[in-house]
C-alpha cells in the first residue's frame, strides 16, 4: 500500500482557545490547542512508520492542487475568500480557524489526495492513503464547515469522475459527510454512503441532517444511535453501506476515512475500537475495488493513531498490534431500529426492499 504526504499539511495552524473555539476565555486558565492540530498528523505518521505495519507500506510524495483542480468542485468565490481568509488568523466557521500557513496546508492536502488517486489511476497502487490535514468532508462547493476546507474525498471522486470512473464514496468518518452528499447530490455516476453518529444539523454551514430522508438514488445515510461499537458498524456495512456500493456497480473506492468514532474520543459519541476499524479495512479490501483513502477525523491522537494503523493492517489482511485500551462494553440493542430506519428510505434499491421483504425485489435485483 501506497501512503501519500505532504510537509505543507502541518502548516494550518487553528491556534488555541476553548477546545475548538477560538478567542479568549478569561476564565480559562490554559487555554487548548484546537483539536484539529499539526500534532494529531505528526502522530498518524509516526505510528504507520514505526508501528509492525511499516515494512508493508510505500511513501510517496504529495503535491500542491492547483486553482483549476480545486474549482472542480468549489466554487471560485468560495476559493477567492479562503484564500484571502488565511492571510490572517481568523475563523471562517464557528470553529473553522485559518492563518498564515493555511492556504499552503489546504492545496497540500488536496494535491496529495490527487497524488493518492493519480498512483491508482495509472495502475501503480491498487490502494493509497493521502495522510493530509485539514480535513474535507464537511466542505461544501461554497461554504467552509467542521474544521473542513477543501474537500479532497470530493475533489478525488470528481476527478476520476471526469476520467471516465463509476465511484462510490464511503465515509466511516463519525460526523455526516454533508459537504460530500452536497457536491455529487445530482450526479448520477458518484454514490456518496456516510455511516456516522446521529447528530443531526449543527448551524448555517451544516443544515443538512445526515437523516436517511436525504438518501435517494446517489446518497445513502445511515445513521447509528449513540453509544454504536464493532457490532453496530459492522452490521451497518454488511446490510447497507457494503450492499449499496455492490448494487451501484462502482469502479472506483473513495473512502473518508475518519477515527473520531472510537470509544476514546473527544469529538464523537461512538465506541469503536482498533479491532473495529482492523474490520472495516478488511471489508473495504474484501470490495475488490482499487481504492483511494483521504484522511478525516480522529482527535484523541494516540488512539486514533492505533486505529489507523489497525485500518492498514484490515487493508493489507494482517493482525499486528494488540489494543490496550479497549474496555467499553459493546451494546448493541438499537441497531436493528437504526438500519430499518436507514433502509426505509431506499425504496429504490433493491438490496434494501429485499431485506424489508418486498415480494417483487427478487424480480427487479
Amino acid at each position: 500500500m501506497e501512503v501519500f504526504w505532504h510537509d505543507a499539511c502541518l502548516e494550518h495552524d487553528p491556534g488555541s482557545g476553548l477546545w475548538e473555539l477560538p478567542g479568549e476565555w478569561d476564565w480559562l486558565d490554559v487555554p487548548e490547542p484546537h483539536p484539529e492540530s499539526a500534532a494529531r498528523l505528526r502522530t498518524f505518521r509516526h505510528a504507520l512508520r514505526h508501528g509492525p505495519v511499516a515494512r508493508h507500506l510505500t511513501w510517496s510524495a504529495g503535491r500542491f492542487a492547483g486553482d483549476d483542480e480545486l474549482a472542480r468542485v468549489h466554487t471560485p468565490e468560495y476559493l477567492g475568500y479562503l484564500r484571502d481568509a488565511c492571510r490572517r488568523r481568523t475563523n471562517v466557521e464557528l470553529n473553522t480557524v485559518v492563518g498564515p500557513g493555511s492556504w499552503d496546508a489546504v492545496r497540500a492536502a488536496a494535491g496529495t489526495a490527487l497524488a493518492a488517486y493519480e498512483a491508482v489511476a495509472g495502475g501503480r497502487a491498487r490502494l493509497a492513503y493521502a495522510l493530509v490535514r485539514p480535513p474535507g468532508h464537511h466542505a461544501q462547493p461554497g461554504l467552509a464547515d467542521g474544521y473542513c476546507l477543501v474537500n479532497n474525498a470530493a475533489l478525488v471522486a470528481e476527478t476520476a469522475r471526469r476520467a471516465g470512473r463509476r465511484v462510490a464514496v464511503l465515509d466511516w468518518d463519525v460526523h455526516h459527510g454533508n459537504g460530500t452528499q452536497e457536491v455529487f447530490r445530482d450526479t448520477p455516476d458518484v454514490l456518496t454512503v456516510s455511516v456516522h453518529m446521529r447528530h443531526g444539523p449543527w448551524g448555517a454551514n451544516h443544515a443538512q441532517t445526515g437523516g436517511p430522508e436525504e438518501s435517494g438514488p446517489g446518497n445513502v445515510n445511515v445513521e447509528l444511535s449513540l453509544g454504536a461499537g464493532d457490532h453496530a458498524y459492522r452490521r451497518a456495512f454488511e446490510e447497507v453501506a457494503l450492499p449499496a456500493v455492490a448494487e451501484f456497480g462502482a469502479d472506483l473506492l473513495v473512502c473518508a476515512s475518519g477515527f473520531d468514532g472510537s470509544a476514546f474520543d473527544p469529538n464523537g459519541r461512538h465506541n469503536l475500537t482498533a479491532a473495529g476499524y482492523r474490520w472495516i479495512g478488511g471489508a473495504v479490501a474484501g470490495l475488490g475495488l482499487p481504492a483511494v483513502l483521504t484522511q478525516e477525523g480522529g482527535y484523541l491522537r494516540g488512539y486514533a493513531a492505533l486505529c489507523l494503523h489497525a485500518l492498514v493492517e484490515g487493508l493489507l489482511g494482517l493482525e499486528l498490534l494488540d489494543d490496550p485500551l479497549a474496555y467499553v462494553p459493546d451494546d448493541t440493542q438499537l441497531v436493528d431500529a437504526d438500519l430499518a430506519r436507514a433502509r426505509s428510505a431506499l425504496t429504490g434499491w433493491a438490496f434494501a426492499r429485499a431485506v424489508t421483504g418486498d415480494p417483487s425485489a427478487r424480480d427487479r435485483a
